[in-house]
């Protein structure tokens, strides 16, 4: 029987997202697998002895093994299928790229409505679930403007900021997206689904567990890693020293993506946490959404996607890409490599600034941007 390429694609994946269905092989172990194996259906076919070579041990090891008795592969794409549910393994185009850039990303991603080139600029907005009217007008506030502003809000439909962040953005007509700590086919809180339905619509819902996962208090701070991943930063709307919300703003600072407070009162113990990560200097204190933007270089944010637009670059772009790498150049080495001009290294250099696919480290040197 022959196989074109599409179904091979389709067949491997179904071997991707019935690992995914063992609890115990998360990114470590989905590491392991593919450095030892040619693919994921020989890994999940694999012999014990095969598997324990491959580092797969006890526990994990017996998962698996039990594991391959009630999971058929094709069996659980049709699933998501007929859930109108995309599974993305990291490997994947689509796959966003910010996230591949966390330590912890997770293998497979479930994406349940559309992610698009929009979403390259997305910010995270948390906080607690007890808002206080306070919180409650600063979110509406600040994630409508951001939305306004062609920002993508990401946050975890959660009740309260969470809700909200995603409530103003929408109303605001701008995509947001919502990272939940189950599966797709469940919706927590249940009272939310109607507002689910309309982030579908309008941005997209994302997971990383399989279908049929409820969500436990153990799934939320690790799906916190996600929204980080996928957003620039992090803006604390409220929440106190112990929050799920600061939670994810270390998580972000470990991450290296930025991280924005709303100060509060100090008589408001849901304001300790935000007050805390300004007074340490852990975050930087927001008043206004031009805060943000001026931080995050977003001022422009709407001319970038037009911009982003313009690929496939010309052949002086084309010929600067091909020159630069991960590792910093000074300009003046550009245009030495590149044999252009140096006005022409300049302008370009900033159009390709403009597209995200360069950036600027430092005293006039360069990289070429993750994508």
């Amino acid at each position: 029987m022959c196989y074109n390429s599409a179904q091979m694609e389709r067949t491997e994946l179904g071997y991707w997202v019935a690992l995914g269905r063992v609890p115990q092989i998360g990114r470590a172990r989905f590491s392991l697998l593919e450095a030892h194996f040619e693919n994921m259906e020989e890994a999940w076919k694999a012999r014990p002895a095969a598997l324990e070579a491959a580092g797969l041990t006890g526990a994990p090891l017996s998962a698996l093994l039990a594991a391959r008795d009630g999971i058929t592969p094709e069996a659980e794409l049709e699933k998501l299928d007929r859930k109108g549910i995309r599974a993305l393994t990291w490997h994947d185009d689509a796959y966003p790229r910010r996230l591949k850039e966390i330590y912890d990303r997770p293998p497979i991603l479930y994406i349940l409505g559309q992610l698009t080139a929009a979403d390259e600029w997305s910010l995270a907005v948390v906080g607690t679930r007890r808002a206080t009217v306070y919180g409650r007008q600063a979110v509406e506030e600040l994630a409508g403007q951001l939305a306004g502003n062609g920002i993508t809000v990401v946050s975890g439909l959660a009740r309260g900021i969470d809700a909200i962040g995603h409530q103003a953005a929408l109303a605001a007509g701008g995509r947001t997206i919502a990272v939940l700590a189950c599966g797709l086919d469940l919706i927590y809180p249940p009272e939310h689904l109607r507002l689910a339905q309309e982030i579908k619509e309008r941005g997209a819902l994302v997971s990383d567990y399989p279908l049929g996962t409820q969500p436990r208090s153990s799934y939320f701070p690790r799906r916190n890693r996600i929204m980080v991943g996928f957003s620039l930063g992090v803006l604390v709307i409220e929440g106190d020293l112990k929050s799920g919300a600061l939670i994810t703003a270390r998580q972000a600072l470990d991450e290296n993506r930025e991280v924005f407070a709303v100060p509060g009162s100090i008589y408001s113990p849901t304001f300790r946490g935000t007050n805390w990560l300004i007074q340490h200097g852990q975050a930087k204190l927001v008043t206004k959404v031009e805060d943000i933007l001026e931080e995050l270089n977003l001022t422009m944010a709407g001319h970038q996607m037009e911009a982003k637009e313009l690929l496939p670059a010309d052949e002086t772009e084309a010929t600067l890409l091909r020159t630069l790498s991960a590792e910093p150049i000074h300009i003046d080495d550009l245009r030495r490599n590149s044999g252009l001009p140096i006005d022409t290294v300049s302008s370009s250099l900033a159009m390709l600034e403009l597209k995200g696919m360069v950036r600027q480290v430092g005293a006039m040197n360069y990289v070429k941007a993750v994508r």
